[in-house]
């Protein structure tokens, strides 16, 4: 079964008319699942699990055809936070994915406040096509998880032009898109990862 994914910046909702047009922009992308807002009647079916770990992660486990589908949905503390935050971030996520079954494909969508590189050290956990030349120290973390977990970037691995490779951060500072990652293993079941301007509820 085909699937659609879309995320929103749960922070955007807050202003007027934006929660309003999450619907819209559900229908308009034809989204089955919308983290964390909305799930599509279609996919309700294929829920076997909602887990909310923490302020930052929280898990939904799908059935798929083949084999189980598990979307992680992160919100990791930003570049300026201090070592300890980040630090307990990055354990908590690792914990969680040790927890989870070796076979199921895993996705993990939302935001890492990351920007991942082009650096030939990281690949082929990263790919050509990302928004930077070089990664900041939460982009590295991306990368070190991914790696660590048997995940790719896929963020970067896709040609897009330059405006639907990035999420702007509240600050206005422009993050890689949202370091998407799935299963090495099962690369062909993403085909395509870009970042779109959905009305009022995204930048």
């Amino acid at each position: 079964m085909d699937m659609r994914f879309g995320t929103w910046n749960v922070q955007r909702l807050y202003r007027a008319g934006s929660l309003r047009a999450v619907p819209e922009e559900i229908l308009k992308y034809k989204l089955d699942l919308a983290v964390v807002q909305e799930v599509h009647k279609r996919i309700v079916s294929a829920v076997k699990r909602v887990e909310f770990v923490s302020e930052r992660i929280s898990y939904i486990i799908l059935k798929g055809r083949w084999c189980n589908i598990i979307i992680t949905n992160v919100h990791a503390p930003t570049e300026d936070k201090i070592y300890d935050i980040k630090h307990r971030f990055c354990e908590e996520l690792e914990h969680v994915f040790d927890k989870f079954p070796k076979y199921p494909l895993k996705i993990l969508l939302r935001d890492f406040n990351a920007k991942v590189g082009k650096e030939d050290i990281f690949k082929p956990t990263i790919g050509n096509e990302g928004l930077h030349e070089t990664s900041n120290d939460n982009g590295v973390r991306v990368v070190n998880f991914a790696t660590s977990n048997k995940l790719t970037v896929r963020s970067t691995m896709f040609p897009h032009r330059n405006i639907h490779k990035f999420t702007c951060a509240p600050s206005g500072h422009r993050n890689s898109l949202l370091a998407n990652v799935v299963y090495a293993s099962l690369l062909s079941c993403i085909r395509d990862l870009e970042a779109r301007k959905p009305g009022n509820t995204s930048w």
